[in-house]
């Protein structure tokens, strides 16, 4: 008789095989990165798979030494560099058993000198949920009909710089960093220790059978504050970790929370989202009502902000008015300069009423320690009620 397989004692010996080979910035991420690898042999259990994300600002980083150690424990693994999204998705649909996708060099396809790949893009985001499809027309010359190809499938990418947004919300995100003299790892030696990988792989595999039905269509507890996309990529760790058992509930949920704050904390959002909450944060705070050339100049004067580099220009009235154009007021109007009295005279500016709704749908909380106010505006109704 097989002896049952110890579900935390087999995750706590696959994160110790990452640990002789990886280092990683938090050890929530070993956590994180663990629970991935099992995931991947469970991927029908759930209704979505997230995306595996190693990233470093630099070379040298150990981002595909990590995708490396990946490979050896996840199943059907499919190394891809500059594939095409044609190529994935007819594997995805076509091979015998789904395979687990790596795509290393990620930044080949969506770093700043390489263009636009929206079929790429298109094939990760619809294969982050279980009914992802693409579809194509198949056939020869006018006898072509459209056809449906599953997308769903795990998929670990490894790259330079930052990835779409719509990627790195369906992400893990491991922010790799290059090893520190004082960091040692076991060097990798494929013809040893792949096979020690595989072995672990495959009590992986027959682990993850014997624990389908605690994972399948089960919806775990998630942690206060986890909603919405981060609930959607941890929703099948935290499945994995409860099944586990152990020590794995609670050290998943505390990694879920700290990688989910610590993505919140790097991701500035889109460049329109940035704009809301500078000017929330930097420009108005406080102030009812300012001029575009106000604006403009506080703008101009955060460092670290694109503002005054903007493909090479400072920001000016017409890019204003027209990123804002594309968020509405509490009326449901799109957000427009309107006049504003000031001193005797009539200027162009925004009013804070106008841009309040943007700020509650679409801006992360407020920091803690923002910049002081500017002064009001000569005549302006705090200048007389002071």
């Amino acid at each position: 008789m097989t002896e049952p397989i110890h579900g935390a004692a087999l995750l706590d010996e696959v994160e110790a095989f990452h640990r002789r080979f990886n280092i990683f910035p938090l050890d929530a991420a070993y956590v994180a990165v663990t629970l991935w690898d099992a995931h991947a042999h469970l991927l029908d259990c759930f209704d979505s798979t997230p995306r595996l994300a190693f990233l470093s600002p630099e070379p040298g980083s150990g981002k595909s030494r990590a995708l490396e150690i990946v490979e050896t424990l996840v199943p059907q693994p499919m190394v891809a560099v500059n594939a095409s999204a044609s190529a994935l998705f007819r594997a995805v649909s076509g091979m015998e058993g789904r395979p687990t996708i790596l795509f290393d060099e990620i930044d080949t396809v969506f770093g700043p000198k390489a263009g636009e790949n929206e079929q790429l893009r298109g094939f990760l985001n619809a294969g982050h949920r279980r009914s992802g499809v693409m579809w194509r027309c198949v056939g020869d010359g006018s006898n072509q009909q459209v056809q449906e190809f599953p997308s769903f499938c795990g998929v670990a990418v490894a790259g330079l710089g930052s990835l779409p947004d719509t990627i790195l919300t369906r992400s893990i995100i491991v922010r790799m960093r290059r090893r520190a003299p004082n960091e040692r790892v076991e060097p990798f030696r494929q013809r040893i220790h792949e096979k020690e990988g595989h072995e672990l792989r495959d009590r992986l595999a027959a682990w993850a059978q014997s624990v389908r039905h605690l994972v399948d269509g089960v919806f775990p507890e998630l942690p206060e504050g986890i909603s919405d996309r981060p609930a959607d990529v941890w929703e099948p760790l935290l499945a994995i970790a409860d099944a586990a058992g152990g020590a794995w509930p609670e050290r998943a949920r505390a990694a879920c929370i700290e990688l989910v704050n610590a993505a919140k904390t790097s991701d500035k959002g889109s460049i329109g989202i940035r704009l809301l909450t500078d000017l929330r944060d930097y420009v108005f705070n406080g102030i009812d009502r300012l001029p575009t050339v106000a604006i403009l100049d506080r703008l101009h004067s955060l460092e670290e902000a694109p503002w005054a580099d903007m493909s090479g220009k400072p920001l000016d009235a017409r890019g204003l008015s027209r990123m804002l154009r594309e968020y509405m007021t509490a009326d449901n109007t799109p957000i427009a300069a309107r006049n504003i009295k000031a001193g005797g005279s009539v200027m162009k500016g925004y009013y804070a009423s106008d841009l309040h709704d943007a700020w509650q749908r679409y801006c992360p909380p407020p920091a803690e320690s923002a910049l002081p106010p500017l002064p009001p505006l000569p005549g302006s109704s705090e200048a007389v009620s002071g």
